[in-house]
């Protein structure tokens, strides 16, 4: 029987920064991410605009070549632990972050999280377009935990 979920942020919970910025190694272009995050920290870019910026580096490059950069995103220690607790316990792990989708799966997969929600990007002919397929937002973010709640069945008790 589940007793409840748990939910975890990615940026700045289970990775110490920012996996944006760690994945703008890979794209190349660190400085206008920093800007970018700097802009929606500071609360002059809504989520949906940085996502739209930010998507616009990864134009032209394969999903492939992400998931096997995230090999080396920097996480905090004990998820694992934690992940593995949560389940002793009968509480469903769950990803809630504004992080692109692959993130969260990359993540899934590798510690066993139930699932997980963010903005994805959109793909054409096997390449990332540059372009946002589906936005995420902070609003988003908690109507996905309630629907999480929903489909488990939390609030039925």
């Amino acid at each position: 029987m589940i007793r409840g979920a748990v939910f975890f942020d990615v940026d700045g919970t289970l990775t110490p920064t920012s996996s944006g910025q760690h994945l703008a190694e890979l794209v190349g272009n660190a400085e206008e991410i920093a800007q970018i995050q700097a802009g929606y920290g500071a609360g002059t870019l809504s989520s949906d605009e940085a996502c739209v910026l930010e998507a616009r580096g990864w134009a032209g490059r394969a999903p492939a070549g992400a998931q096997a950069f995230l090999e080396s995103l920097p996480l905090v220690d004990g998820i694992v632990e934690t992940v593995s607790w949560c389940r002793a316990h009968s509480l469903v792990p769950v990803l809630a972050t504004l992080a692109w989708d692959f993130v969260g799966t990359y993540l899934c997969s590798r510690f066993g999280f139930d699932r997980a929600c963010g903005p994805r990007l959109q793909i054409v002919d096997g390449r990332y377009s540059g372009e946002v397929a589906e936005q995420f937002d902070e609003q988003a973010k908690r109507d996905f935990a309630v629907r999480v709640a929903a489909d488990l069945r939390l609030g039925a008790r």
